[in-house]
């Protein structure tokens, strides 16, 4: 077993197999919807929430993890390994760093080091993997916050939406701007800048909408992450167009679940990209 552990939240979105695989501890956000509470599971998982959004007025909220949960979880990825590597979704996203510094603080302050990501997603389950492999190598606790420090400042992500009605729902449009966006079949490019997710533009159209968001992958992107919410036919298609665009690029399909995609709705799409 490796000497340092890799601890994450939810929303990397890696899949449950993966994380078992590769040894990566999961800390789950969680979602109150429709009545009831639930922890944000794994890739796979999430039709049934997406569907009942569809179905339904009502629009979900999310919540940190507890210090607790992260506590648990260092303590069990301290007894296989010597330290720890935290990386969690951006802190401007979520409080979810502040859980799990509070948790570090608890149980070895010493021995785990906590980083914001800045970010959420394919980027995140991006830098999660890279500090893997690092971790592999015997590479140092401190070299790895490093890399991946260095790494979060080489990404990008921009996503659109198939339908205005969740960005309504969930504050980020008024009424009158969703109704007339509607009728004009307007596509907000909504970016992750600094750790927010900012509207960055406006298409008419989602084909338009995709093309801006291609044209803001850097030519030496080196990794790009497809994101959709149970979108996955127009996402396949997409992959095999950037395959060609960028054919010395490792692409994957990556699927959001409720914390990050219920905001943005039902077949949003959009890219994280690393160079």
């Amino acid at each position: 077993m490796r000497k340092i552990q890799i601890v994450t939240d939810s929303t990397a979105y890696i899949e449950k197999d993966e994380s078992i695989e590769k040894n990566i501890s999961i800390v789950p956000l969680s979602v109150q919807f429709c009545g009831r509470v639930f922890k944000e599971g794994f890739p796979g998982e999430f039709k049934d929430f997406f569907d009942s959004l569809e179905n339904t007025n009502e629009f979900p909220t999310t919540s940190q993890p507890a210090v607790g949960d992260f506590v648990e979880a260092y303590v069990k990825a301290l007894q296989v390994g010597e330290e720890i590597i935290s990386i969690v979704i951006s802190s401007e996203l979520s409080g979810t760093y502040n859980s799990a510094r509070l948790a570090a603080d608890l149980v070895a302050p010493d021995r785990i080091t906590v980083i914001d990501s800045k970010t959420s997603a394919g980027n995140l389950k991006l830098l999660v993997n890279r500090a893997v492999q690092l971790a592999e190598q015997g590479v140092s606790r401190s070299e790895i916050e490093k890399e991946v420090i260095k790494q979060r400042e080489n990404m990008n992500a921009n996503l659109t939406v198939d339908t205005l009605e969740y960005l309504k729902r969930g504050g980020r449009l008024s009424n009158t701007t969703a109704f007339i966006g509607s009728l004009l079949n307007i596509k907000p490019v909504i970016g992750l800048i600094d750790g927010k997710l900012v509207p960055v533009g406006k298409e008419r159209g989602k084909k338009k909408a995709m093309e801006a968001i291609i044209s803001m992958v850097p030519e030496n992107a080196e990794r790009i992450s497809i994101a959709h919410v149970q979108n996955y036919e127009e996402a396949l298609q997409y992959k095999i167009e950037l395959e060609m665009k960028f054919p010395n690029a490792v692409i994957t399909i990556d699927e959001l679940g409720p914390v990050i995609g219920s905001h943005l709705g039902p077949k949003a799409i959009g890219l994280c990209a690393s160079w």
